[in-house]
């Protein structure tokens, strides 16, 4: 029987890592990285110099630390512990030509209409169902149910939809009585 030599074992024990389902993720810490060294300074050929002579460290450092530790960790817990975004506000341009701004929480969002008017959207996670809460009002948007599809309640019936574009369009048939609106 013949032996295998280190440098095949470490290769293979490498690919195993790198060549995994874990691989796949968000590289929150190497992306981070990036934005850091791109906006580190004003001058696009200062942060040029500066990414020539640290880049290849610290990326590579980032991109082995995502890949082996944080992306794992996003595999198995379902998020990526510095890819959060939670407590950060953006600017989100609505249907009507307006911006709100949307402000990411732990278990939701804070919706910030340009009339100074606030709508919460809380995730509950123990039945994992959507809420909107207004006015001190809370009442349930959505359900995920767990044969892949969501119940809501339309004008007071509860109905169950499956997501893809027929359950929209059955969404939109529950809402608009039967009558079906060509939307642009």
């Amino acid at each position: 029987m013949k032996k295998i030599s280190l440098k095949v074992a470490v290769c293979l024990t490498a690919g195993c890592f790198l060549f995994s389902s874990c691989f796949v993720g968000q590289f929150g810490l190497f992306n981070k990285y990036v934005d850091w060294q791109t906006n580190m300074t004003n001058n696009k050929y200062v942060n040029a110099i500066i990414a020539f002579v640290i880049g290849p460290i610290v990326s590579s450092v980032c991109l082995l630390v995502d890949t082996i530790v944080l992306n794992t960790v996003e595999f198995w817990s379902g998020s990526n512990p510095v890819a959060s975004n939670i407590g950060k506000t953006q600017q989100v341009l609505g249907s009507d030509g307006r911006y709100y701004a949307v402000t990411t929480l732990k278990d939701g969002y804070d919706v910030k209409a340009p009339t100074g008017e606030v709508t919460h959207l809380i995730h509950h996670a123990e039945d994992d169902s959507w809420w909107v809460e207004q006015d001190g009002v809370q009442q349930e948007l959505f359900r995920y149910n767990a044969d892949g599809t969501i119940q809501t309640t339309i004008k007071g019936k509860s109905h169950i939809f499956s997501l893809n574009e027929a359950g929209v369009y059955d969404a939109r048939m529950a809402a608009g009585d039967g009558q079906f609106f060509a939307m642009n």
